[in-house]
C-alpha cells in the first residue's frame, strides 16, 4: 500500500466515523421525541436530515474516487467496499429516524386515547446494536460484530409482539386505526434500523474474515 493510498483510506475511515457519531446523535434524538411526543424536535430531526445524505454522497464519492485513482486489490479493495455498504447503512438508519420523528408528529394529535405501546426495550436493544456495530468495525472486532446478529433475533421478537397488541387494539378500537397504525410503525422502523445494525455487523465480518454471512443463520 502506498503513503498517499494509506492516508486517502484513513481519510475515509474518519468521514464514515463522523457519520456514524451523527447518525447514532439521531438515532437518541428520535428516541427521545417519541418517548416525549416532542413535535418542535421531531420537525428538527426531520429538516436535518438532508445533513446526513450529503455526507453519505461524499463518503461515496470519495470511495469512488480511491478505487479510480489507486485500483487497490486484496484487503484494501474489501475495506473499500465495505465501507461503501456501511455508509448506505448508516444513512438508511437516519432516515428511519426520520420516519420516527414523523410518526411523533401524528401521534402528538392523537395522545391520550387510552392505548400505548411501551418500546423502551425494543429502543434499547437497537440503540446498542448500533453502537456495538460502530464499536465493531472501529475495532475489527468480528466476536462483537457476532452479539449484534444474535441480538437482532431479540427484536424480532419484540417486534413481532408489538404487532400482535395493535393488531388486537384495532380490531376493539377501529375508530382509532390512524393512530394505532404509526404506532406500530415506530415499531416496525426500530425493526428496520436493527436490520441496519446487523448488516454493518455482517461487513465487519466480512472484512475480518473474508467471508460473506449475510444469508447464514446467527447460532448461540
Amino acid at each position: 500500500m502506498t503513503i498517499h493510498l494509506q492516508r486517502e483510506l484513513e481519510k475515509i475511515r474518519r468521514m464514515l466515523l463522523s457519520l456514524g457519531a451523527l447518525t447514532e446523535d439521531r438515532f437518541r434524538l428520535a428516541i427521545r421525541a417519541l418517548n416525549t411526543l416532542d413535535v418542535a424536535l421531531a420537525r428538527e430531526i426531520i429538516e436535518k436530515d438532508q445533513e446526513i445524505d450529503l455526507k453519505e454522497v461524499q463518503i461515496e464519492e470519495e470511495c469512488l474516487k480511491v478505487l479510480a485513482l489507486h485500483q487497490p486489490v486484496a484487503s484494501d479493495l474489501r475495506s473499500l467496499v465495505v465501507v461503501i455498504k456501511i455508509n448506505n447503512d448508516l444513512e438508511r438508519i437516519a432516515d428511519e429516524a426520520a420516519n420516527i420523528a414523523s410518526c411523533v408528529k401524528i401521534l402528538a394529535k392523537k395522545a391520550g386515547t387510552g392505548f400505548t405501546c411501551d418500546y423502551t426495550s425494543m429502543a434499547e436493544k437497537t440503540g446498542l446494536m448500533l453502537k456495538m456495530s460502530l464499536d465493531a468495525f472501529v475495532h475489527q472486532d468480528d466476536e462483537m460484530a457476532e452479539k449484534v446478529r444474535l441480538m437482532d433475533k431479540e427484536v424480532d421478537a419484540l417486534y413481532n409482539s408489538a404487532y400482535d397488541q395493535i393488531k388486537k387494539a384495532i380490531a376493539e378500537a377501529p375508530d382509532q386505526a390512524g393512530y394505532l397504525i404509526n404506532l406500530f410503525l415506530v415499531s416496525r422502523h426500530l425493526e428496520r434500523m436493527a436490520d441496519h445494525a446487523t448488516n454493518i455487523a455482517e461487513e465487519v465480518i466480512y472484512m475480518r474474515r473474508g467471508e460473506i454471512i449475510r444469508h447464514t443463520e446467527a447460532f448461540d
